[in-house]
């Protein structure tokens, strides 16, 4: 098990805390939406919000252009029984999530709103939005999160995940956060359990200031045509290492996740080598993952690589060196050659159903 680390600041601003924790916790969550519908991760973000205080206000807000937006909008005012409130930013300035664009909205709706917390996920769109957003508000965000102790105690793994530490905020309000949504499952909520959604509100974007929006634009976005789950949410996970030798061998971890109903994963060393794109790259500086099943082929367990998917409920791992670091946190080990284990699991597995 990880040691915590517990770290305490000191500082003179530590007087300002008291009266920081004594208010009614109100929170924004930055919501990534996609095709009408709130994003996995972005609901987790609700859940962590929602876990900040018990007398917490939670409201999440969405930005876009069209009819997808307000369906978004319509899903995030139900998602939540602790909802509260949906602000919705229809502009074509957001028509793409930018950093520029929505660092101007979150800084625009907290001077507006005065929450005492933003949260947002540790994906590529948290990280991309909440430290420029944090630089406009003179604030320094706490990130990676993994548990919340009250509103200002928050824990978060430093050393590649080898260690917890527990940091205490005692800056200027709003104290801003990027959480793992691997750590902040979504519970199933019943149908009856909030009868009436969420008021949907707009955004009064008349005093956005258009020129510091500008700076940068969008290209195009690639991505791969595939029926796969996505890797951040899959309950299933086929990771293929260097070992597999070219991107043609790779393609049999394909089949097998195809098979499975998975979603297939990467080390760094297979994403550098150019097996596959780096959107499917698992690790510290990839993707964070916590299936229910990891499915690890030859993929020798460099550190780096275990901070993204040590937390998987059942790690499964082949590898023909019986002392690669992957097998210290295996659940199921086999030593063994992939190019035989593989071809032999598609023999043997029958085809998923449609």
């Amino acid at each position: 098990m990880a040691s915590r680390l517990i770290l305490k600041n000191l500082s003179k601003r530590h007087l300002f805390c008291s009266s920081f924790a004594s208010r009614s916790a109100s929170t924004l969550v930055l919501a990534e939406h996609e095709g009408g519908s709130i994003k996995a991760p972005s609901l987790s973000a609700v859940v962590a919000a929602n876990s900040i205080s018990q007398d917490n206000s939670v409201s999440i807000l969405l930005a876009g252009s069209g009819s997808s937006l307000q369906q978004a909008a319509q899903m995030a005012a139900t998602c939540h029984p602790s909802v509260s409130q949906v602000l919705v930013a229809d502009s074509d300035k957001f028509a793409y999530p930018l950093a520029e664009p929505w660092a101007k909205l979150v800084q625009l709706v907290q001077q507006k709103g005065g929450y005492s917390h933003v949260v947002a996920t540790s994906g590529s769109f948290g990280k991309n939005i909440l430290p420029r957003a944090a630089a406009l508000l003179d604030v320094s965000p706490v990130t990676d999160v993994v548990e919340i102790n009250g509103p200002q105690q928050f824990v978060r793994p430093i050393y590649a995940g080898n260690a917890l530490c527990t940091v205490r905020y005692t800056g200027a309000s709003p104290c801003m956060l990027t959480v793992r949504s691997t750590s902040f499952p979504v519970p199933p909520i019943s149908v009856d359990s909030k009868s009436d959604g969420a008021p949907i509100s707009q955004v009064d974007l008349s005093t956005l200031d258009e020129d510091s929006i500008g700076r940068s634009r969008y290209i195009k976005l690639s991505s791969e045509d595939t029926d796969r789950p996505d890797l951040g949410s899959a309950r299933i996970v086929v990771t293929g290492g260097r070992a597999l030798k070219s991107a043609e061998n790779f393609k049999m971890i394909e089949k097998l996740a195809e098979k499975l109903g998975a979603a297939v994963g990467a080390t760094r060393a297979a994403v550098d080598a150019g097996f596959v794109p780096n959107e499917l790259q698992v690790g510290q500086t990839g993707k964070i993952v916590a299936p229910e099943l990891y499915m690890a082929f030859g993929v020798s367990g460099a550190i780096q690589h275990l901070a993204g998917m040590k937390d998987s409920k059942v790690i499964v791992a082949v590898n023909k060196d019986a002392d690669a670091p992957i097998f210290q946190v295996a659940d199921y080990g086999l030593v063994g050659d992939l190019f035989e284990v593989i071809p032999e699991l598609l023999e043997k597995l029958p085809e998923k159903k449609g």
